[in-house]
């Protein structure tokens, strides 16, 4: 009788080492085992020799139900698994039901039960207009942090927090042990700029950018961080696309205050001259894609350090909603489940950053953010056994022949992953076998953070 039920062998990716020929050993949906050399019996062996054997993602960033009819847990997980994500963590504007009770929260999770296929947890915000009241049921309902936004883009299901009432609601997090995440553009100049945007007469790619200024998302980030200092609460800056705004969150973590900052894959990737400039609509999101200069910067403070997660932002717009040839009538965000893994890990090798880093960034760190560290991040006896394997097989992408992404089309098509995705495991079972995503709707659970909380310690110690 072998003593596990899965032993999968490769180059193991740990927090702080590589174990090459290494081993991951697997009994009850759990890590039971991690070493080097000859690994033990198991039911099911799976030798990937030179593969890259990762933690499973944690994307701390998605919308699954942001267009009715157009996407859904069981199609955004489905992407997921195939792209080596074992948990996402998805926002709280769904198209007509902002999660922002007690109740919604409850519903979501029970959806998220029934069609998910890898494990999901859960973001809560509020509506200005009841305040702060339903912040503490929501953390008891299990959500794993609260979104805000300092930009609104529509009053109902995506509103502007005013700086009262945002400074309110950082007071009323504290107290749960969870952190506040904002979303970073300031109101007045981002509108003040689309205005000028407009009497300009300016429609091509560069009117997106110029329509939402770098300075204007540095000085949302200020107001934020001040916020978290003011209160106490950890502050999170839900994505970044300016080497400064990097370089703000070390200062201010620098003084002793919890400021987190992340990193959507397209800020990694993309640039404005080549990218936006050439699928326009389909790279536009908020904050924009920017130049080459702020995409090689992001890297630098990546590299140092200064960044606390890497995120996709996912949302899978129909592609009608992203074609328009005047960039700013098209819906913002894009697909990038599938992706991310392997686009992180071919930037990171050519921008000389360890693998190491792509496991705290993409899984550990996220999951001690969201307080879900018990059971997910980086590989660790006793933590679920949730892990993708790499494999040095290169393929150009093709969102619409994948067929794992229900857009089927992504900013992404066309690029070259030196690395893809060869088999995913969520709690030890096999989602993803580098072809077909085995797992079905409702196998996926879940998650919250433990029901005590006390405060963690900062990302970056």
């Amino acid at each position: 009788m072998s003593d596990f039920d899965l032993v999968v062998t490769g180059r193991i990716v740990l927090l702080d080492q590589i174990l090459e020929n290494g081993f991951i050993a697997v009994r009850d949906g759990t890590i039971a085992m991690i070493g080097q050399g000859r690994p033990p019996a198991a039911k099911d062996r799976q030798d990937f020799g030179n593969g890259i054997v990762l933690p499973g993602a944690v994307d701390a960033q998605v919308h699954s139900l942001s267009q009715k009819g157009a996407e859904g847990f069981a199609a955004s997980t489905r992407a997921a698994a195939a792209g080596g994500v074992t948990t996402i963590v998805d926002m709280p504007y769904d198209e007509g039901d902002l999660i922002c009770s007690a109740a919604a929260v409850k519903r979501k999770a029970a959806l998220a039960e029934d069609e998910a296929r890898v494990d999901v947890a859960l973001y809560g915000t509020i509506l200005p207009d009841e305040g702060v009241m339903r912040i503490a049921e929501q953390a008891e309902a299990g959500v794993c942090a609260f979104k805000f936004s300092t930009f609104g883009t529509d009053p109902k299901r995506f509103p502007r927090i005013a700086p009262a009432l945002l400074r309110e609601a950082f007071d009323e997090v504290a107290k749960t042990g969870l952190v506040a995440g904002v979303h970073n553009e300031d109101d007045g100049y981002v509108s003040d700029a689309m205005a000028a945007v407009k009497a300009a007469g300016i429609t091509d790619y560069r009117a997106h950018g110029l329509s939402r200024p770098q300075l204007a998302e540095t000085l949302a980030m200020l107001q934020i961080y001040e916020t978290g200092a003011e209160t106490g609460c950890p502050a999170h800056v839900v994505h970044c696309s300016v080497a400064r705004g990097y370089e703000l969150a070390r200062l201010y973590r620098a003084n002793g205050h919890a400021a987190t900052v992340e990193c959507c894959i397209h800020y990694l990737v993309l640039s404005e001259e080549d990218d936006v400039a050439r699928i326009l609509g389909k790279a536009k999101c908020n904050p924009p894609v920017r130049g080459r200069a702020e995409r090689d910067g992001i890297w630098h403070h990546l590299a140092a350090g200064n960044v606390s997660m890497v995120s996709t932002d996912h949302v899978s717009w129909s592609e009608d909603r992203k074609s328009d040839p005047e960039i700013l009538k098209n819906a913002s965000g894009m697909p990038g489940l599938e992706v991310m893994v392997p686009l992180f890990v071919k930037g990171a090798l050519e921008h000389g950053v360890s693998l190491t880093m792509a496991a705290r960034l993409m899984a550990d760190n996220p999951a001690k953010h969201f307080r879900i560290d018990h059971r997910k991040g980086g590989l660790a006896v006793g933590r679920d056994a949730d892990f993708t394997v790499l494999v040095d097989r290169a393929k150009t992408y093709d969102a619409k022949q994948s067929q794992h992404s229900v857009a089927g089309w992504s900013p992404y098509d066309g690029m070259t992953l030196p690395w893809t995705v060869a088999a995913t495991w969520r709690r030890g079972e096999l989602v993803f076998d580098g072809t077909e995503v085995l797992a079905a709707p409702g196998s996926g659970s879940f998650i919250r953070p433990p029901a005590t909380l006390g405060l963690r310690g900062d990302l970056h110690s």
